[in-house]
């Protein structure tokens, strides 16, 4: 990626995989308007032209916090007209997530609270350090969820569970968010990062166009009825037939060596 970012920074680790830090740790990552116009932007161009990148790895500046969620210091004393207006800019930052075609995996390395929270549950998969925490604390300040989270948490937890942690605005930890279906793996802070790289890399190495195929029937699927489901499903799977990268694929498990996907 060529453009810079005043609240992100960028690296690319390993072949094909971007790693995405937000970098406001002085204000323990909390969102602005500045930072989701900036996500926007990012997620936004990935979509439209992923160049070689192939699989996406989001975390947080520091040890503290991943994101405290949308910043209060800033939203301190705007009109409702003002709010609603920054408000627009960070659900268009949600939807640019969910809907980035790339794979998007969260290395969760401090505390994920409020939109913070809600910005985890909108990427594919997230792993978190031991020592995080989550929360949606909005009905702490008069507010619900408006970044996705009482659909994705749902979603994720089951509605019970949902309605549990949104209502009481209750922390939880890394374990708990674990066991019940948000976090797919706890690791030690120190191997957090090396751990979501690693399956960067795996998805990275497979075929692109099967990846992003098998990421939206799996997303879009789940909204519909088994059948239209698997309607779906085939539908994408026929998008890969007439490939270079299936053709490659099978040449090179016949000849018994690693694939050399092009994503065509």
């Amino acid at each position: 990626m060529d453009q810079d970012f005043l609240t992100l920074s960028l690296s690319t680790p390993q072949d094909h995989v971007l790693m995405v830090t937000l970098d406001r740790p002085e204000a323990s990552n909390a969102f602005n308007t500045q930072m989701g116009e900036d996500i926007v932007a990012l997620f936004e161009g990935l979509a439209l032209d992923p160049g070689d990148v192939r699989a996406i790895v989001v975390t947080g500046a520091g040890e503290r916090a991943f994101c405290a969620g949308g910043d209060l210091k800033q939203r301190h004393g705007m009109s409702d007209e003002a709010w609603g207006r920054q408000h627009l800019v960070f659900e268009r930052m949600i939807r640019a997530i969910i809907d980035c075609p790339l794979p998007v995996i969260g290395a969760i390395n401090g505390a994920a609270y409020g939109g913070g929270c809600e910005l985890a549950a909108a990427m594919d998969f997230i792993y978190a350090a031991h020592h995080a925490r989550f929360a949606q604390t909005e009905t702490r300040i008069g507010i619900i969820p408006g970044a996705g989270g009482t659909q994705t948490l749902a979603r994720a937890l089951g509605e019970r569970r949902a309605k549990e942690l949104i209502l009481s605005a209750r922390v939880f930890s890394a374990d708990d968010a674990h066991t019940w279906g948000l976090v797919n793996a706890v690791y030690p802070q120190a191997d957090l990062l090396d751990a979501a790289l690693a399956t960067a890399t795996a998805i990275a190495g497979n075929a692109p166009i099967a990846v992003r195929q098998a990421k939206q029937a799996i997303h879009r699927g789940l909204q519909m009825s088994l059948g239209d489901g698997l309607a779906f499903e085939i539908e994408a799977y026929n998008r890969t037939v007439p490939t270079q990268d299936r053709r490659e694929g099978v040449r090179a498990f016949n000849e018994k060596r690693p694939p050399r996907f092009e994503g065509k």
